[in-house]
Formats: C-alpha cells, structure tokens, sequence
C-alpha cells in the first residue's frame, strides 16, 4: 500500500521543537515533501545556519520515519536556513522586506543599553542571519564610536524615482545612525517632532532589502521616540536592558509597563542584567556586587518575564565598545556571555512568532496623543 503524505505528517507532529514546545508541523518547519515508491524526503526549514537544535530535531525525524518506513523506503531528511515573516505582508507595508523589529530599551541611561543592542545584533549576524542595527538614541548616538564608524557618511541612492540612504556595512550587518549627519562634537537640540521625522527617515528612507532581524537602539526612558516606532512598524518584540541598582529597576519596571501597555501591545521578549557583579583579574574567584546582587534576576521573575542572562563588570567590555571592538567578535568569556544571550534571545523570538499574533502597527486617534489604539 502506497504510503501518503498525510501519514508523515501526523508523525511529525509528534516532533516537538524543544525552544517553543511546539510540534515542528505546526510551527513551518516540514517543506518541499516528496513521497514515491522509493523514498521519504523533505526539508526541515531552521531560523539560522547555525541553530543549535537541528542535528537533535533531525535525527529525530530520522529515528521515528525509519522505525516505521525504513524497512519498506530510504528516508531523507535535509536542512535548510531561512526565517518565515512573522506577520502577513501587505502592498504599502513599511519595511516589507523586514521579518523581525526588535526594539532594545532602557529605562534609564547609562546601563549599557547600546553596547548590549551593538554585542546582540553582532551575535545574530555571525549565526548567517540578514541583520540590520539603527541607532535610534537621536540625543546621544554612540553607536558610530562603538563600531569604529565616526566618519563615516552614508551614500544616497535613486530607487524606483526616490532618494534613498544606503547603510554603512560592517560585522556582517547593516548599521543606520543618525551620528552619522552630525558632528560628534554637537548637540543634537531638536523638539520631538524633528526627532520622530528623523527616525521615520531612518527607517522608511533607507534601502534596507531583506533582513531577518532589524534592532533598534532606542533612547532611555519612555518618549516620542518610542511612539513613533510603535506607529511607524509593526515591532516584534522589545528588550530591556537594566542593571541591578534599584533606581535602575524602578526606571526599568516603566519601560516594561510602556510596551506591555494595552494599546502599543509589544511583546517584552526578557531583561538583560548589565553590570552585574565585578570580579577582578586577580581574584578569579570573587564578585563583587557594587550595584546590589541579582536585582534584575528578581524583577524578571516578579513581571514574569525571561532572564536573557547577566552581563559582569569587565573592563574589555568598556575597551571594546570604545575603540570600536565590540567583545562579541572575541573568543573570550565576555564575547560568549554575549552570544549566549544572543542564543536566548533567538530561543525568545522563536515562542513569541509561535504563539502570539503578529504585532500591529499603533495608530493616534487623536492628535494629542492621548488616546492610542492599534491597526
């Protein structure tokens, strides 16, 4: 009897991708299936090239097809890179090319929320993904200095009878600032209009293609900035950023409050501890808690939100991000503290476009701003 394809499907589903808890069949992964007299073959479809679950979830394929067809087929199962678009696509959709916005907020400044956005989408880039970073911190941009870009100058190009920006290439990503039109040397003294148009500008005026991940890097605090994101794409996910002092946290809680608000609706995808303890190259064996233990590891468990992971105190950290080599590049333990959370980020972003609906774009019902609502 000829074996049908409904027949290997309801076998995968008995699969479960161990990031979502989800089977493999629901979750997209199965394609290009191809059933004959012969043979069994079809293609497992991973987020990166470099997925740490696809030998596991293959082999598993493996084992359960051949225990039950392999004496009567030969069973193939490939691997293939590509990420699915997280929401579905319309005609005039800001960014049709984007699959993932991640916003990476702080609720205060000064905790590292640029060098953790910078570390993160290097991190992501390096796993074979299309990656795209914008530097939305209009009032301090530092993004240029941590990547070694200060005098660099974006070129313009004419696309389909529009000015467009190209973005400066490096680490594998494509990296957008707005230090990138100002003197590092002047103030940015802009009203918040001019702030928002900006990053409209950098956003929708820009030649991004095709990208799996863009990051944002917004500013500390809660501010039009914020909203203008919000209302200009549809974001798929936010990450704090916080170390573990209590005035930090206060500032933190109001950032998580902000995207968890019912009309903007962003999924907060975890907390990055920065800053966390120190130890001292001496002493190997010792941490020093200098802005209070674990504060982030509590506030994460009392808003119900992940741990992405907890960031030290090293001084090559500091280094890296001022000489324009971010640690992520090296083979050292502050380089895998940053691709670990990176991996659990990744791990993040997989559950939240498994289980929740696609993110939608905030619209102002009113000019005050008072009231928002979703679109």
């Amino acid at each position: 009897m000829q074996i049908q394809e409904k027949d290997v499907i309801e076998l995968c589903k008995t699969i479960i991708h161990p990031a979502s808890g989800k089977d493999i069949v629901s979750l997209g992964m199965v394609k290009d299936m191809h059933i004959d007299s012969k043979k069994i073959s079809f293609n497992l479809n991973f987020p990166s090239v470099n997925d740490p679950l696809k030998s596991s979830i293959k082999k598993a394929c493996e084992i359960k097809l051949k225990e039950k067809f392999s004496d009567r087929l030969e069973i193939e199962v490939g691997i293939e890179a590509n990420i699915n678009p997280v929401r579905p696509k319309t005609e005039n959709e800001p960014l049709p090319g984007v699959k993932n916005i991640l916003a990476v907020a702080s609720g205060k400044g000064g905790v590292g929320k640029s060098t953790v956005a910078t570390n993160l989408a290097i991190a992501f880039a390096n796993t074979g993904a299309r990656v795209g970073l914008i530097d939305a911190d209009i009032f301090g941009p530092s993004i240029p200095k941590m990547l070694g870009l200060e005098n660099q100058r974006p070129e313009v190009i004419r696309v389909e009878g529009k000015d467009m920006l190209v973005p400066i290439e490096k680490h594998r990503m494509k990296i957008l600032s707005i230090g990138f039109f100002i003197d590092p040397q002047d103030a940015t003294v802009w009203r918040g209009p001019m702030a928002s148009n900006a990053l409209k500008q950098l956003m929708n005026d820009t030649d991004w293609g095709e990208l799996d991940y863009l990051f944002v890097d917004l500013p500390p605090g809660t501010s039009d900035i914020h909203l203008t994101l919000v209302q200009t794409v549809p974001v798929t996910g936010a990450i704090i950023v916080s170390t573990p002092q209590d005035v930090a946290l206060a500032d933190a809680i109001k950032g998580v409050n902000m995207f968890r608000n019912k009309a903007i609706n962003v999924p907060v995808l975890g907390l990055v501890e920065n800053m966390s303890w120190f130890t001292p190259a001496e002493l190997p064996d010792h941490k020093y808690y200098i802005f209070g233990k674990e504060g982030g590891v509590k506030l994460a468990q009392q808003l119900q939100i992940p741990l992405l992971g907890q960031i030290p105190i090293v001084q090559s950290i500091r280094e890296g991000s001022d000489n324009g080599t971010p640690a992520v590049i090296k083979n050292d333990i502050p380089g895998k503290v940053f691709r670990n959370i990176a991996e659990a980020l990744r791990i993040e972003i997989i559950k939240r476009n498994a289980n929740i609906e696609p993110t939608q774009k905030v619209e102002i019902a009113h000019q005050s701003g008072s009231e928002l609502k979703n679109k």
